[in-house]
C-alpha cells in the first residue's frame, strides 16, 4: 500500500511541473495517527516545517517526537 501511494503521489507530482522532476521519496517510511480534532493543528505545524527545520534537524525532531510517545527507534535503520 505504502509502495503505491509513493508510486501515485510522485506520477502527480512531477506532472506539476519542472521545479518537482527531481522529486523522490527516501527508501523508509514512518506512519503516524493524528485525532481528527488536532487536525488544524498538524497541519499549520506541517506548513511550517521549512523554517523550523532551520533551527532543529529533521533527524532531532523525529528522536525527539519518538521519545516522548514511547516509540523505540533503531537508528541504523532509521535514516537513508
Amino acid at each position: 500500500m505504502i509502495e503505491e501511494a509513493k508510486t501515485e503521489t510522485t506520477k502527480w507530482l512531477k506532472k506539476q511541473g519542472h521545479a518537482y522532476a527531481d522529486f523522490h521519496w527516501q527508501a523508509g517510511y514512518g506512519i503516524f495517527s493524528v485525532s481528527e480534532s488536532m487536525s488544524v493543528r498538524v497541519k499549520g505545524y506541517i506548513a511550517k516545517q521549512a523554517e523550523h527545520h532551520v533551527k532543529q534537524s529533521f533527524q532531532e525532531e523525529f528522536r525527539l517526537l519518538c521519545r516522548r510517545h514511547g516509540i523505540e527507534i533503531d537508528e541504523r535503520y532509521a535514516w537513508d
